[in-house]
């Protein structure tokens, strides 16, 4: 069975291919995947490694989390199931009001 890690602290210039290429040192390497934000592409400085084993997981977990990839110290642990988010797209707040009185109606 294949085990996920979590990879914080990427170098925003780390690349997939890179990462899998130096997890591939502790072991199969079924997919490496660098989150990157959606409007405008750039890495977020984390992401996700799979290995094909718990064996290979924990032994990439030992080699590599407090050590330096691209210049920069990353960690490595078990990934965790995501959360769900609280209140979906309603970000809190008021909902905006209303107008007001009649001098203000002008300004909207």
């Amino acid at each position: 069975m294949a085990k996920k890690l979590y990879v914080g602290g990427l170098s925003y210039n780390t690349t997939e291919s890179q990462l899998k290429d130096t997890f591939s040192e502790a072991g199969t390497v079924e997919s490496a995947n660098v989150i990157t934000d959606k409007m405008s592409g750039r890495s977020k400085g984390f992401g996700f490694v799979e290995m094909s084993s718990d064996e290979e997981a924990q032994k990439a977990v030992e080699m590599f989390n407090g050590k330096e990839l691209d210049g920069r110290s990353i960690t490595v642990n078990e990934a965790r199931p995501m959360e769900p988010r609280q209140g979906g797209f309603n970000r809190g707040g008021g909902g905006g009001g209303g107008g007001g009185g009649g001098d203000r109606r002008s300004r909207w």
